[in-house]
């Protein structure tokens, strides 16, 4: 039993009648009439009662005909989700990010996802530092990744996700947390806090950096394991922090106030990267999701 089998059965079932349900199937009666006799030779039943005036099911016939139904949907069902799949309507896609200033963007992207493309599953994978993120997108662990990159590696796309710049994190009872602006200059006698400067790590790399370039080696008093927690060892007063103004704009830590700084050094912009070679369909339709999320000088 296949299912040109079934689909006979039904059109035959449903008319009552053999020239009709030819008809309906766009065959020729005969061929229609052997396709219905082999279904009932293969079952061993037969399904219709036939005489030279009407046609009606039998009590097999009847048992069958809500099965072939179900059979026929579950195809229907089966060739939608393939065309679906193959226009980004439905998928699985895995998200690695890191640092807390891209989980309002994560949470905003999923959110989108979920009202334009509800067929695609998200599954979101947190990492304290860029590079775990990044090597989760090359070893094919995640389908795109969140995060600050110095580097971009061979085989790997990016566009910038958010336009960042760097502040300096500082107690609020200190001489400059007033002041519109700070040199690193400015803090060469200053303790900082640093988060650990692993590989990869943007933010101790640029304390460092800007740092040599003023003449001078930030004395590092205390090593936070993530950003929380070295602003909440700021407002004790322990030392101040390098970071970022997205971490300004969404953290909400007492007795601390974030300062521009005005030394140049390289970009700290949260950035997007994907494989290059990767072909689903359904992170074409996430990453044109993210599009719309994307402050206007990260386009």
């Amino acid at each position: 039993m296949d299912i040109a089998h079934l689909r006979a059965f039904i059109a035959v079932a449903e008319e009552l009648h053999f020239g009709r349900a030819a008809e309906r199937l766009h065959v020729a009666q005969p061929p229609l009439s052997r396709t219905i006799q082999q279904l009932e030779r293969e079952l061993g039943s037969k399904l219709f009662d036939r005489s030279t005036r009407s046609v009606r099911l039998t009590a097999a016939g009847q048992a069958l005909l809500a099965p072939a139904h179900q059979v026929m949907e579950s195809l229907r069902r089966a060739e939608a989700a393939v065309q679906s799949a193959g226009s980004g309507e439905v998928g699985f896609i895995r998200i690695g990010f890191a640092g807390i200033s891209s989980y309002q963007l994560v949470a905003e992207w999923a959110r989108v996802v979920r009202q334009h493309r509800p067929g695609i599953r998200l599954e979101l994978y947190s990492q304290n530092f860029a590079l775990p993120a990044m090597r989760k997108l090359i070893n094919d662990e995640v389908d795109v990744a969140l995060g600050r990159w110095d580097i971009i590696p061979g085989g790997i796309s990016s566009r910038i996700a958010s336009a960042d710049s760097l502040v300096m994190a500082l107690p609020d009872t200190h001489p400059m947390a007033q002041a519109s602006s700070v040199s690193i200059a400015d803090l060469r006698h200053e303790s900082f806090i640093s988060l650990p400067p692993y590989e990869g790590a943007v933010l101790p790399d640029r304390l460092r950096r800007l740092a040599h370039d003023a003449g001078f080696s930030a004395n590092v008093v205390q090593v936070a394991p993530d950003t929380l927690s070295a602003l909440a060892l700021v407002s004790a007063e322990v030392g101040c922090h390098l970071t970022l103004a997205s971490v300004a704009e969404h953290a909400n830590q007492t007795h601390v106030e974030f300062i521009p700084i005005t030394d140049e050094t390289l970009e700290v912009n949260l950035q997007l990267a994907w494989r290059s070679d990767d072909v689903n369909p359904a992170l074409a339709a996430v990453l044109s999701l993210a599009t719309e999320l994307l402050s206007p000088r990260s386009r």
